[in-house]
C-alpha cells in the first residue's frame, strides 16, 4: 500500500492509495485521488468490516452517501470491500448523516458508514462511522482502524451481502415533524449551499407549517455560489442579504452533510452558534431544572456566569471540541443538551435523538419562536450577556506539525499562567488544557488555541467581555505569538 505518493498508469487502477493523514480523530477525510484512490476504499471498507466482526459488533451495516459528482462511486468501492470482509450492507442512497444515525435505530442496525466530506470543498472526501448508536468511531477505534490497515490485517469472511432501503429520508423527516406543526408561519430563509440538504430541508420546513424562502436551494455539486459551510461569512452575508430583502423571520443555513446549522436573526445579524447553544439552554433549564449542558472549548464564556442557567440550577462543563468527543460525552454526562460553536448540537432524548443534526435544531429554534406571537430572535438574542466573540479562524499549520507546535504554545502559556504574568494589563483567572488550550482571564475574557481535527490548520477563537476594541487587542496578542512559528501560516479572517 502506498502512503506517499498517488501510483499513476497501471497502478492507479491496481495499487491501493491511502494517505495515513487521512485517518482524523474521530472520522476520516482525504483529498481524492490524491491522498486515496477506489483500491485505497475496497481497502478500507474491508478493514472496517474486519473491525467490526473482532469486536463482535455484529456483521450489519447501514452506508449512505452525500451529494457530490463522485461520492457514490467510492460508496461503491467503500460497499465492496464490507461485502469482501462478510458484512450485510444496508445502502439508503444519498441522504444527510443525521438520516444515516438515525437508520441505525429505525432498521435496527448498529454499524453505520455514511461516506461524505461534510463541509469540506470539492476535491474531499471521507467517512463517518461508528459501532453503537447514537455514537462515531473515538479516537481509539479510529487508531485501531487505521492500524489494521497500515499492518494488512484485513480479513476476507464470507455472507456478505447487499441490500437497500429508499425510505430513511421520508422516514426521518416524518419522525421530525410528527406532533410539531408550527401554530404561526414563521417566514425562514433556507440556505442550503447546494448541498445534500438541499434536497430535504425546504420539504421539512414546509411539513412543519413555516413559510419558505429559498436560497441556493437546488442541488448542484459543482457548489456554484459558495461551499455550504453555515459557520463560513460568505454563507452568513448572503443569508443577511435574503432576510433584508424578503423581511423573514430569521435565515437558516444547513452544512454540506446536514449535520450543522447556522442562523441569522430578523434584524439581519448573524448569531454564532454557542450564544444561539445558550438560548437553548435558557429554555431547556426553564423546563427541566438542574439540567447539565456540555459545551465545546471554542465556546463562549457566558454559560460560566450566565444568570439564568444559575436561577434553575443548570450545571455547564467544558468539553473537547469534535462530533465524536461531544456526542460521547453528552450521553454520559447524561446531559440533555451538548453545544459546539461550529453549528452542532446534540439534543438528548427525550427532546431529540441524541445525534448533531441542523434539521433537528432548526426545528427547536423554531418551536421556542412559536411559543410567544410577538417573540423575535432578536428579543432573545438582546437577552444575552454581551460579550465580543471572533469568528472560528483557521492558520494554515500542516497535519504532520500541528499537534507539536499546540504542545510548544500550551508549554509557553501554561508557563505565564504559572509565573502569575499578565495579559493586557489583566491577571490569567485559570487554563484549561482538555482539548489544546483555554486561557481565561480575570474578567472572563478569553483565547484557545488547538489544532484542527480535520484539516490542516490550527483553530483560534478568542472573546472579550470589556469592548470589541479589547478584542481587537487580544486577537494581536495572540497572533503576535502565533507570527515566532514559522509553519504557521497567515490568518484568512480578520476581526
Amino acid at each position: 500500500m502506498s502512503t506517499d505518493h498517488p501510483p499513476s498508469g497501471w497502478d492507479s487502477l491496481n495499487a491501493p492509495l491511502i494517505k495515513q493523514t487521512g485517518f482524523r480523530e474521530y472520522d476520516c477525510r482525504w483529498r481524492f485521488p490524491e491522498d486515496i484512490n477506489l483500491r485505497g476504499f475496497v481497502r478500507v471498507g474491508m478493514a472496517l468490516g474486519t473491525q467490526a466482526q473482532n469486536l463482535n459488533q455484529g456483521c450489519e451495516i447501514i452506508v449512505g452517501n452525500d451529494f457530490r459528482s463522485y461520492s457514490l462511486t467510492i460508496k461503491h468501492a467503500f460497499v465492496i470491500g464490507l461485502i469482501a470482509s462478510g458484512m450485510k450492507v444496508v445502502d439508503i442512497g444519498t441522504v444527510i448523516s443525521p438520516m444515516a444515525y438515525y437508520a441505525r435505530t429505525r432498521l435496527s442496525i448498529s454499524c453505520v458508514g455514511m461516506v461524505t466530506a461534510s463541509h469540506n470543498p470539492n476535491g474531499w472526501t471521507g467517512i463517518k462511522t461508528g459501532f453503537a448508536p447514537p455514537f462515531t468511531h473515538s479516537p481509539e477505534e479510529m487508531a485501531q482502524l487505521k492500524k489494521i490497515i497500515l499492518e494488512n490485517k484485513e480479513e476476507e469472511r464470507e455472507g456478505g451481502q447487499y441490500t437497500t432501503y429508499d425510505g430513511i429520508a421520508a422516514d426521518y423527516l416524518a419522525h421530525l415533524s410528527e406532533g410539531n406543526k408550527l401554530s404561526r408561519k414563521l417566514k425562514v430563509v433556507c440556505a442550503t449551499g447546494n448541498g445534500t440538504a438541499s434536497q430535504f430541508t425546504p420539504k421539512f420546513l414546509q411539513n412543519i407549517g413555516a413559510k419558505v424562502i429559498h436560497l441556493h436551494t437546488d442541488p448542484d455539486w459543482t457548489f456554484p455560489n459558495y461551499n455550504p459551510n453555515p459557520e463560513s461569512l460568505l454563507m452568513l452575508n448572503d443569508m443577511k442579504r435574503m432576510v433584508k430583502e424578503s423581511q423573514a423571520d430569521l435565515a437558516i443555513g444547513i452544512d454540506g452533510d446536514g449535520d450543522r446549522l447556522g442562523i441569522v436573526d430578523d434584524e439581519c445579524e448573524e448569531i454564532f452558534s454557542d450564544k444561539l447553544g445558550l438560548i437553548y439552554a435558557r429554555q431547556l433549564a426553564k423546563k427541566c431544572p438542574n439540567s447539565k449542558f456540555i459545551v465545546d472549548v471554542k465556546s463562549t464564556g457566558a454559560f460560566e456566569r450566565d444568570s439564568v442557567l444559575k436561577e434553575f440550577g443548570a450545571t455547564v462543563e467544558y468539553w473537547k471540541t469534535g462530533h465524536s468527543y461531544m456526542r460521547r460525552k453528552t450521553h454520559e454526562a447524561e446531559a440533555i443538551l451538548g453545544i459546539e460553536k461550529s453549528g452542532h448540537f446534540y439534543f438528548s432524548p427525550p427532546v431529540g435523538d441524541g445525534f448533531d443534526c441542523g434539521l433537528q435544531a432548526t426545528l427547536q429554534i423554531l418551536k421556542i419562536l412559536d411559543q410567544f406571537p410577538s417573540l423575535k430572535l432578536s428579543d432573545l438574542k438582546k437577552e444575552l450577556p454581551k460579550t465580543w466573540l471572533s469568528p472560528t479562524m483557521s492558520p494554515y499549520c500542516g497535519d504532520e506539525v500541528k499537534y507539536p507546535i499546540i504542545t510548544k504554545l500550551t508549554d509557553k502559556f501554561f508557563h505565564m499562567f504559572r509565573k502569575k504574568e499578565q495579559i493586557l494589563g489583566q491577571n490569567i483567572d485559570h487554563v484549561l488544557t482538555i482539548n489544546g488550550i483555554r486561557l481565561v482571564l480575570e474578567d472572563g475574557s478569553w483565547f484557545l488555541l488547538r489544532a484542527s481535527s480535520n484539516t490542516p490548520n490550527l483553530v483560534v477563537v478568542c472573546e472579550s467581555t470589556q469592548s470589541q476594541h479589547h478584542l481587537h487587542n487580544l486577537f494581536d496578542f495572540i497572533r503576535t505569538h502565533l507570527n515566532q512559528e514559522p509553519e504557521i501560516g497567515d490568518f484568512d479572517q480578520a476581526i
